[in-house]
Protein backbone atom coordinates (compact mmCIF):
# COMPACT_ATOMS: atom_id res chain seq x y z
CA UNK A 1 0.00 0.00 0.00
CA UNK A 2 2.81 2.51 0.51
CA UNK A 3 3.48 2.53 -3.24
CA UNK A 4 -0.13 3.25 -4.22
CA UNK A 5 -1.03 6.68 -5.56
CA UNK A 6 -4.04 7.51 -3.42
CA UNK A 7 -4.87 10.53 -5.56
CA UNK A 8 -6.09 8.02 -8.14
CA UNK A 9 -8.56 6.41 -5.73
CA UNK A 10 -12.24 7.03 -6.45
CA UNK A 11 -13.17 9.46 -3.67
CA UNK A 12 -16.88 9.37 -4.53
CA UNK A 13 -16.95 5.59 -4.17
CA UNK A 14 -15.02 5.83 -0.89
CA UNK A 15 -17.45 8.40 0.49
CA UNK A 16 -20.38 6.21 -0.52
CA UNK A 17 -18.82 3.16 1.12
CA UNK A 18 -18.05 5.03 4.33
CA UNK A 19 -21.63 6.38 4.45
CA UNK A 20 -23.03 2.87 4.01
CA UNK A 21 -20.69 1.50 6.68
CA UNK A 22 -21.59 4.30 9.09
CA UNK A 23 -25.29 3.59 8.59
CA UNK A 24 -24.75 -0.13 9.10
CA UNK A 25 -22.65 0.29 12.25
CA UNK A 26 -25.28 2.50 13.86
CA UNK A 27 -27.94 -0.19 13.45
CA UNK A 28 -26.65 -2.48 16.13
CA UNK A 29 -24.77 -5.74 16.10
CA UNK A 30 -21.39 -5.62 14.39
CA UNK A 31 -20.07 -8.69 12.63
CA UNK A 32 -16.86 -9.64 10.86
CA UNK A 33 -17.85 -8.11 7.52
CA UNK A 34 -18.56 -4.75 9.12
CA UNK A 35 -15.19 -4.86 10.88
CA UNK A 36 -13.42 -5.72 7.63
CA UNK A 37 -15.22 -2.82 5.96
CA UNK A 38 -14.18 -0.55 8.83
CA UNK A 39 -10.53 -1.51 8.32
CA UNK A 40 -10.85 -0.72 4.63
CA UNK A 41 -12.54 2.60 5.43
CA UNK A 42 -9.71 3.67 7.74
CA UNK A 43 -7.24 2.95 4.95
CA UNK A 44 -9.44 4.65 2.36
CA UNK A 45 -9.97 7.84 4.34
CA UNK A 46 -6.28 8.36 5.03
CA UNK A 47 -4.52 10.65 2.55
CA UNK A 48 -1.30 8.61 2.77
CA UNK A 49 0.12 5.36 4.07
CA UNK A 50 2.14 7.18 6.72
CA UNK A 51 -0.86 9.11 8.05
CA UNK A 52 -3.04 6.01 8.37
CA UNK A 53 -4.58 5.52 11.82
CA UNK A 54 -2.73 2.27 12.45
CA UNK A 55 -3.80 2.14 16.10
CA UNK A 56 -7.44 2.07 15.02
CA UNK A 57 -6.69 -0.61 12.43
CA UNK A 58 -4.86 -2.72 15.04
CA UNK A 59 -7.84 -2.35 17.40
CA UNK A 60 -10.30 -3.35 14.66
CA UNK A 61 -8.21 -6.41 13.82
CA UNK A 62 -8.11 -7.24 17.53
CA UNK A 63 -11.92 -7.23 17.61
CA UNK A 64 -12.07 -9.25 14.41
CA UNK A 65 -9.59 -11.73 15.82
CA UNK A 66 -11.86 -12.30 18.82
CA UNK A 67 -14.82 -12.93 16.49
CA UNK A 68 -13.15 -15.27 14.05
CA UNK A 69 -10.40 -17.77 14.58
CA UNK A 70 -8.61 -16.86 11.36
CA UNK A 71 -4.79 -16.78 11.24
CA UNK A 72 -4.87 -14.28 8.34
CA UNK A 73 -6.58 -11.79 10.65
CA UNK A 74 -3.75 -12.27 13.14
CA UNK A 75 -1.20 -11.79 10.36
CA UNK A 76 -2.89 -8.54 9.34
CA UNK A 77 -3.00 -7.40 12.96
CA UNK A 78 0.74 -8.06 13.20
CA UNK A 79 1.34 -5.53 10.44
CA UNK A 80 -0.86 -2.92 12.09
CA UNK A 81 0.77 -3.53 15.48
CA UNK A 82 4.19 -3.11 13.87
CA UNK A 83 3.12 0.24 12.46
CA UNK A 84 2.05 1.39 15.95
CA UNK A 85 4.54 -0.26 18.29
CA UNK A 86 7.44 -0.98 15.96
CA UNK A 87 8.58 -3.93 13.84
CA UNK A 88 9.72 -6.01 16.83
CA UNK A 89 6.17 -6.08 18.22
CA UNK A 90 4.80 -7.19 14.87
CA UNK A 91 7.51 -9.80 14.44
CA UNK A 92 6.66 -11.24 17.87
CA UNK A 93 3.09 -11.79 16.68
CA UNK A 94 4.33 -13.33 13.42
CA UNK A 95 6.65 -15.64 15.33
CA UNK A 96 3.82 -16.74 17.64
CA UNK A 97 1.59 -17.35 14.64
CA UNK A 98 4.33 -19.38 12.92
CA UNK A 99 4.89 -21.42 16.09
CA UNK A 100 1.21 -22.32 16.10
CA UNK A 101 1.67 -23.94 12.70
CA UNK A 102 -1.62 -22.77 11.21
CA UNK A 103 0.10 -20.93 8.38
CA UNK A 104 2.83 -23.50 7.85
CA UNK A 105 4.07 -23.28 4.29
CA UNK A 106 2.19 -20.07 3.58
CA UNK A 107 4.07 -17.55 1.50
CA UNK A 108 2.11 -14.78 3.21
CA UNK A 109 3.75 -15.47 6.56
CA UNK A 110 7.20 -15.13 4.98
CA UNK A 111 6.14 -12.04 3.00
CA UNK A 112 4.96 -10.26 6.16
CA UNK A 113 8.09 -11.36 8.00
CA UNK A 114 10.17 -9.92 5.15
CA UNK A 115 8.31 -6.62 5.28
CA UNK A 116 8.68 -6.30 9.05
CA UNK A 117 12.35 -7.30 8.97
CA UNK A 118 12.88 -4.67 6.29
CA UNK A 119 11.19 -2.07 8.50
CA UNK A 120 13.46 -3.18 11.36
CA UNK A 121 16.52 -2.60 9.16
CA UNK A 122 17.51 -6.27 9.05
CA UNK A 123 18.09 -6.36 5.31
CA UNK A 124 19.72 -9.79 5.03
CA UNK A 125 16.93 -11.51 6.95
CA UNK A 126 14.33 -9.54 4.98
CA UNK A 127 15.80 -10.72 1.67
CA UNK A 128 15.79 -14.31 2.92
CA UNK A 129 12.14 -14.04 3.97
CA UNK A 130 11.06 -12.41 0.70
CA UNK A 131 12.84 -15.14 -1.28
CA UNK A 132 11.22 -17.85 0.84
CA UNK A 133 7.83 -16.26 0.18
CA UNK A 134 8.55 -16.05 -3.55
CA UNK A 135 9.48 -19.73 -3.62
CA UNK A 136 6.27 -20.73 -1.83
CA UNK A 137 3.72 -18.82 -3.88
CA UNK A 138 2.14 -20.29 -6.98
CA UNK A 139 0.95 -16.90 -8.22
CA UNK A 140 3.30 -15.44 -10.85
CA UNK A 141 2.43 -11.81 -10.07
CA UNK A 142 3.05 -12.34 -6.35
CA UNK A 143 6.30 -14.16 -7.08
CA UNK A 144 7.51 -11.30 -9.28
CA UNK A 145 6.56 -8.73 -6.64
CA UNK A 146 8.36 -10.65 -3.89
CA UNK A 147 11.48 -11.14 -6.03
CA UNK A 148 11.44 -7.42 -6.81
CA UNK A 149 11.16 -6.63 -3.10
CA UNK A 150 14.06 -8.95 -2.31
CA UNK A 151 16.20 -7.35 -5.00
CA UNK A 152 15.33 -3.82 -3.86
CA UNK A 153 16.19 -4.61 -0.24
CA UNK A 154 19.41 -6.38 -1.26
CA UNK A 155 20.46 -3.34 -3.29
CA UNK A 156 19.43 -0.97 -0.51
CA UNK A 157 17.04 0.85 -2.80
CA UNK A 158 13.77 2.44 -1.87
CA UNK A 159 10.68 0.28 -2.22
Amino acid sequence: MPQQDRSRWDRAAIEEGVALLTATLSQGRVGPYQLQAAVAAVHDESPSHDSTDWAQIAALYGLLERMSDNPMVTLNRAIAVAMVQGPAAGLALVDALAAGGRLAGSHRLDAVRGHLLELAGNRDAAVTAYLAAANRTTNTAERNYLLTQAAAVREGGAR
